[in-house]
């Protein structure tokens, strides 16, 4: 059975490029909220939510990630389009690739890696969030999502994003876990054609500089850039510099298409 999800309205020009930003973890469309706008001035943008999360449906069902990114494609009606992923929903980024290349115009990876963490503790994770709900990783999730100061500087869209987290489904949480427990595309970043940029967090204890350095030397057109001042959540914590960042990739993928 397909997976069900859910994207926003697009925004921006009719005529614009399409642009779809993914996820992380734990979080909602909310994490977009404050890049998108500046993004729309010269692409279409849509955001999507993970199976339970925001507004997409729950589920129970066993899936992987592969089956995120079939689940973008198929809920995209353009045949073409550059795509933005954080986390997890970088790691769809490189599935997207791999399996729908001919969709893909690029693909900006933040925060992500070709393999996010062990298997053991993604279980561990699924777990106890079945065991006790999404709201006992609150603060352990603050720790790993913020940097020093971006709370501060960010209080409202912070305090939304952990509230995302709070009213997750836990099953469909645990079920993305499970997911990046077995998700590993290393082996395969050769395989990727589609222009790549990979952006980390300064501070990011989840997917450093090396998770950014290795999809960017694996896959066949790639770079990579530091996000300063932001841990795992980039878009929420550095809004202006990921707009800077995307901008200037994208806006170069336009040129020589």
């Amino acid at each position: 059975m397909a997976l069900s999800i859910t994207f926003t309205d697009p925004v921006g020009p009719d005529t614009a490029p399409l642009l779809v930003l993914g996820p992380s973890l734990g979080t909602s469309t909310v994490l977009w909220e404050t890049v998108a706008p500046a993004l729309s001035r010269r692409f279409r943008v849509t955001a999507w939510d993970l199976p339970g999360h925001g507004r997409s449906p729950v589920t129970t069902a066993d899936f992987g990630v592969a089956d995120l990114a079939d689940a973008v494609a198929a809920g995209v009606g353009e045949p073409t389009f550059h795509y933005a992923g954080v986390s997890l929903g970088g790691a769809t980024g490189l599935e997207l690739a791999l399996r729908h290349p001919r969709r893909l115009r690029s693909v900006a990876v933040i925060a992500s890696g070709a393999k996010l963490g062990g298997p053991e503790a993604w279980h561990e994770r699924a777990a106890q969030v079945r065991a006790q709900s999404t709201s006992s990783l609150l603060i352990a999730s603050a720790q790993r999502w913020f940097a020093e100061g971006s709370v501060a500087r960010n209080p409202d869209i912070s305090g939304r994003l952990l509230h995302a987290l709070q009213d997750a489904d836990d099953e469909s949480y645990a079920r993305c876990c499970e997911a990046l427990a077995r998700y590993d595309v290393r082996d395969r970043l050769g395989d990727i054609g589609t222009p790549v940029l990979a952006l980390w967090g300064e501070h990011d204890r989840v997917a450093p500089q090396d998770e950014a350095t290795e999809i960017a030397a694996g896959v066949r057109r790639g770079g990579a850039a530091m996000i300063a001042a932001a841990a795992h959540l980039p878009p929420a914590e550095q809004p202006e510099a990921v707009v800077g960042q995307l901008t200037a990739f994208l806006a170069g993928m336009e040129e020589t298409t």
